[in-house]
């Protein structure tokens, strides 16, 4: 194995390993895909971009499987929007937030200084790398089995009906049904360098006195946050 390879695992402490294997219900034959997986570019020339492309294969694979399988009620469009919204860059980087898999991750000194252990592009990145080392050291079996233990209880938590629809659109959707006025977003703050600002939105529905708030790496997920917060005021208190 290349010396590089080894210094990667090295690099990951042994628990913190066993710790992610077990929230992900699999332990790796060979150490050296785990690594790889778990290794952003700005880390080491064996990163983990290969990994992911064979992840996002089969991540759509499993997904429409198990969709197919399991709601036999929904039409190709339906399935399609279903499976659109499960394996988008969003719904990864929730799952592997509740994996604390940023904390794992071997990233460059520039990456982990303006944050990329947070960032929802290299935490989805990383989420299929791990489905394609899973695949390469076992197989599709338990490469499937990975992706449904992740995947089945997040789609227990959320109404399948709405689920594709982003938080504006629910909103905006809510709002004319109820013959609202729609909200404005405004910026209210943005903080850090040009490269990794952070901003601050605020949704605002004046006709109900609602004032929501969002924080995210660019404006419209800033906007969309805000947007769901406000969602979720009405949601409740209707």
């Amino acid at each position: 194995m290349p010396a590089s390879i080894w210094n990667s695992i090295r690099a990951v402490p042994n628990k913190n390993n066993r710790a992610l294997c077990r929230q992900l219900g699999y332990e790796f034959s060979n150490p050296q895909w785990l690594a790889r997986a778990l290794t952003h570019r700005s880390f080491a020339p064996e990163h983990n971009e290969r990994l992911e492309f064979l992840g996002d294969s089969i991540l759509g694979c499993v997904i429409a499987k198990y969709l197919y399988n399991n709601y036999p009620q929904l039409s190709e469009g339906e399935l399609s929007r279903l499976r659109s919204n499960l394996v988008r860059e969003d719904t990864l980087a929730i799952l592997a937030q509740q994996l604390d898999l940023g904390s794992h991750l071997k990233l460059g000194e520039g990456e982990r200084k303006s944050g990329g252990f947070r960032r929802p592009s290299i935490l989805a990145d990383a989420m299929e790398a791990l489905f394609g080392a899973v695949l390469l050291d076992s197989g599709f079996a338990d490469a499937e089995r990975v992706v449904l233990n992740l995947f089945v209880p997040y789609l227990a938590q959320v109404d399948v009906q709405t689920l594709g629809k982003d938080a504006k659109t629910l909103l905006q959707e809510y709002l004319q049904g109820k013959r609202i006025t729609l909200p404005a977003y405004h910026v209210i703050a943005t903080q850090g360098e040009a490269h990794a600002q952070s901003f601050q939105v605020e949704c605002a529905i004046p006709q109900l006195k609602i004032s929501t708030r969002g924080e995210g790496t660019s404006r419209r997920n800033a906007e969309q946050q805000a947007a769901q917060a406000a969602y979720q005021q009405l949601r409740t208190t209707s």
